[in-house]
């Protein structure tokens, strides 16, 4: 198997493999940006919980507002018709 990957790197030139070391070096250091910033939403979400925010309804509202609103508007249309038809409402 280790001369399989020898062969495999000898068939890359030495352009080809730093451009490939320089591709994973990128995605590496973006991977430890993005922990990074999921740590600090985490944080964020904290304090709102700290402050007696109901953190789940807070991920809700931005999913929310990620959406389009028309097709915000479909889905809690959908929604509606659905409760409506179990006669939740």
């Amino acid at each position: 198997m280790a001369d399989d990957q020898t062969i495999t790197a000898d068939v890359l030139t030495a352009t080809a493999q730093g451009r490939l070391r320089s591709i994973i070096e990128r995605v590496e250091r973006l991977e430890e940006d993005k922990q990074a910033v999921l740590t600090d939403i985490k944080e964020v979400f904290a304090e709102a919980k700290g402050e007696g925010y109901d953190v789940k309804v807070l991920k809700k509202v931005i999913a929310r507002r990620k959406q389009d609103k028309a097709k915000a508007q479909e889905e809690e249309a959908i929604f509606d018709l659905y409760l409506s038809a179990l006669g939740e409402v």
